[in-house]
C-alpha cells in the first residue's frame, strides 16, 4: 500500500530552534539506537517510523554502528526512505555519527579525518542519501588532534555531504575548544548530543550553561536512563526489557532495591501529574533551559505514543521539583 503522510502532522508537536541557528527541531526526536536493527522486526520498525512522521517527528537520529548488527539501523531507515518517505525528504532531518568501533583495522573508529569521511560515505550508501542533515563526531579521540577532527567535520559540510555538524559525549572543556575550532572554520557547531536524565545530570556541571551561552543546541539522549525511568522495572526485570536483552546496554545489576523504591516514589509523583513515569521524566528534561529536543527510542507505536504524551504537561511546580531532587539525591547511576 502506498504511504501518504497525515495532513495534520505539524499541528500537534512543538518545534524549537537549535541554539542560535535557523534550524528547528521537534521537541521529541526519534532515536534508532535500538529496535531498528537486523535483529528486529522490519515491518514493525517501518510502522514506528511512519507513525512518528505522521505525528510531526521530523528528526530521525542514527549512528554508523546502530543495530545490531553495525549499520543495520541505517539500512532499515534507507529501505523506509526508498519505499515510503522519499517524497518527504526535504521535510526530514536525518542525522548520523561516527567515532565508535565500526570496522576492523586502525581506521575503523575514533576521530581521524580518514575514519569520519569514510564512515559517512558508508552511511550515505546504506541510507541511499546524497547528504545527511547533521553529522556528529560521536566521541572525542584522545590520540587524534582535535583540530583534525573538527577540520574533517568542516570539510564534510563543504563537500555537501552534511548540512550541519555536531558533537556528542564531549566534556565542557572539549566542547569549548571544538566550538572555537568549528566557528573559526566557518562551520559552527550546531548541536551537542549528551546523555542526560533525572538520574544522570553531569551536563549540569557547566556544559548546559556553556551551550546556552554560545548558542549551541542540546539534544539529550537516554532521557529515560535506558528505560529505568519508566514503569518497566517497578516490579522486577521483564523478559522483554533492555536489562534482560543480550543486545542491550543496561546491566541488570544496576537495578538495585534502593533504586526501585525511588522509582516507585517518582511514579507516585507522576501519577498525581496524570502522567506515566516516562512522560514525567521526558517533561523534566524538556523543562531545562537550553534543551532543544529529547531523543526517545520506541519498541512499538504504543511506546512512542506514550512518549509524545509528555507534551501535554511540561510544567512543574516548585514542590514537585523539590520532591524529585530530594528522592534522587545521593543515587549513583
Amino acid at each position: 500500500m502506498t504511504y501518504t503522510a497525515d495532513n495534520s502532522r505539524y499541528q500537534s508537536i512543538p518545534y524549537q530552534r537549535s541554539g542560535k541557528s535557523g534550524l528547528l527541531l521537534p521537541k521529541i526526536s526519534l532515536g534508532l539506537w535500538h529496535n531498528f536493527g537486523s535483529v528486529d522486526d522490519s515491518s514493525n520498525s517501518r510502522r514506528v517510523l511512519l507513525y512518528a512522521f505522521d505525528k510531526g517527528i521530523t528528526h530521525f537520529d542514527l549512528a554508523n554502528n546502530y543495530g545490531p548488527i553495525f549499520g543495520s539501523a541505517e539500512k532499515t531507515l534507507g529501505k523506509v526512505l526508498k519505499q515510503d518517505l522519499h517524497p518527504y525528504r526535504d521535510e526530514l532531518l536525518i542525522s548520523t555519527k561516527a567515532g565508535y568501533n565500526m570496522w576492523d583495522g586502525p581506521y575503523g573508529e575514533w576521530g581521524s579525518r580518514k575514519h569520519l569521511v569514510s564512515s559517512l560515505d558508508q552511511s550515505l550508501k546504506r541510507m541511499g542519501l546524497e547528504y545527511v542533515d547533521i553529522f556528529y563526531s560521536h566521541r572525542p579521540d584522545p590520540e587524534t588532534p582535535l583540530e583534525e577532527t573538527m577540520a574533517a567535520l568542516s570539510h564534510i559540510v563543504k563537500q555537501g555531504k552534511a548540512l550541519y555538524v555536531g558533537i556528542s559525549n564531549y566534556s565542557v572543556e572539549q566542547t569549548k575548544k571544538a566550538g572555537e575550532l568549528l566557528r573559526n572554520s566557518g562551520t559552527p557547531c550546531l548541536i551537542h548530543q549528551p546523555r542526560y536524565s533525572m538520574l544522570d545530570r553531569w551536563i549540569e556541571d557547566g556544559l548546559l550553561d556553556f551551550l546556552e551561552k554560545e548558542g549551541i543546541g542540546c539534544i539529550a539522549f537516554s532521557p529515560l536512563a535506558q528505560g529505568l525511568l519508566s514503569n518497566k522495572y517497578l516490579n522486577g526485570i521483564p523478559k522483554s526489557s533492555r536489562a534482560a536483552n543480550p543486545h542491550g546496554f543496561l546491566q541488570s545489576s544496576r537495578i538495585t532495591t534502593e533504586l526501585v523504591e525511588k522509582l516507585k516514589q517518582l511514579n507516585d509523583i507522576a501519577s498525581k501529574r496524570k502522567q506515566s513515569l516516562a512522560q514525567m521524566a521526558l517533561a523534566w528534561v524538556l523543562k531545562k533551559p537550553g534543551i532543544t529536543s529529547v531523543l526517545v527510542g520506541a519498541k512499538n507505536i504504543e511506546q512512542l505514543e506514550d512518549s509524545l504524551g509528555c507534551l501535554k504537561n511540561l510544567e512543574f511546580t516548585a514542590d514537585e521539583l523539590t520532591k524529585i531532587d530530594g528522592l534522587l539525591k545521593g543515587i549513583k547511576f
